[in-house]
């Protein structure tokens, strides 16, 4: 299975132009993947909210533009528009695989006053991999209030064990195709997204950390298949953030340890500038 994460920063590339075409394009080009997960998709946000947006409903283009996929969106900002009408910003999920049940949750948003921030969502979709089901859940967590952030990481750690207790005890109870249906979980799990900050800092030190149950920690798929080696930079690195020069390393693919072992490869593609962030590709045997 083939996966591939990016922030696509509301499809606007670093000339500034937004074109959702040019998003397929450029996933369909750098990695063909089997599932891919989006950050950042907007609808109803015509610039200068969003600039460069002319208000195009996002969810539906990316839909469009790949056919034969199953399109899961994921809203986590909901706004009243003028004429009744919505605003929406989130997530996205894009599976040529079948997708046999589909999760999302709020994530923590404790009051920071006098800091910028949004509601965040982690969307998770059961995919059936050539190799078995698997869990994946794709989240964008908050970029100026490290306490919120904080909050968001404590919230995945517990999204992830929870989902693997469920797997533990994989028992049908009901199976009628009713609401109350009963579908298994499976054990794999993939975490991916724009997580705002480094590999040295401590938000991410508490995403490997370990469970007090039989929950097996996360591990960083870069680290898997790159041991030893820095992780490459996947923002920043054509448009940067105000006065700051440096390239930032903040987009990460998490893996539960049943899938340390199928890890083939990883790697970031540097090239595209058809947004601000850089897409991660992962590779599973």
């Amino acid at each position: 299975m083939k996966l591939m994460t990016w922030n696509v920063q509301w499809c606007r590339g670093v000339d500034l132009k937004v074109d959702p075409a040019r998003i397929a394009a450029e996933a369909k080009r750098i990695a063909d993947p089997d599932v891919l997960c989006l950050q950042e998709i907007a609808d109803n946000f015509a610039g200068p909210r969003l600039p460069g947006s002319s208000g195009e409903d996002q969810f539906a283009l990316l839909a469009a533009l790949f056919p034969g996929y199953t399109a899961v969106p994921g809203v986590a900002v909901d706004h009243a528009a003028e004429g009744g009408g919505r605003r929406r910003f989130g997530n996205m999920i894009l599976s040529r695989l079948p997708v046999n049940q589909v999760y999302r949750y709020l994530l923590p948003y404790p009051a920071d006053p006098g800091v910028a921030g949004m509601p965040r969502l982690a969307l998770e979709a059961v995919i059936a991999a050539p190799f078995g089901d698997v869990r994946v859940i794709t989240t964008h967590l908050e970029y100026y209030s490290r306490r919120q952030r904080m909050a968001q990481v404590e919230a995945l750690r517990t999204i992830y064990a929870d989902g693997h207790g469920h797997a533990r005890d994989a028992r049908v109870t009901i199976d009628d195709g009713g609401p109350f249906q009963t579908y298994p979980r499976p054990k794999a799990t993939i975490i991916t997204g724009d997580f705002n900050h480094e590999p040295d800092v401590e938000e991410h030190a508490r995403m490997l950390a370990p469970f007090a149950d039989d929950t097996p920690p996360l591990a960083d798929a870069w680290e898997l298949a790159h041991p030893g080696v820095p992780h490459a930079s996947t923002f920043c690195i054509y448009q940067k953030m105000g006065h700051d020069p440096r390239e930032q390393h903040c987009d990460f693919i998490f893996v539960g340890g049943e899938l340390r072992p199928r890890v083939r490869s990883l790697r970031v593609d540097q090239a595209t500038q058809a947004s601000d962030h850089q897409p991660v590709i992962l590779e599973l045997g």
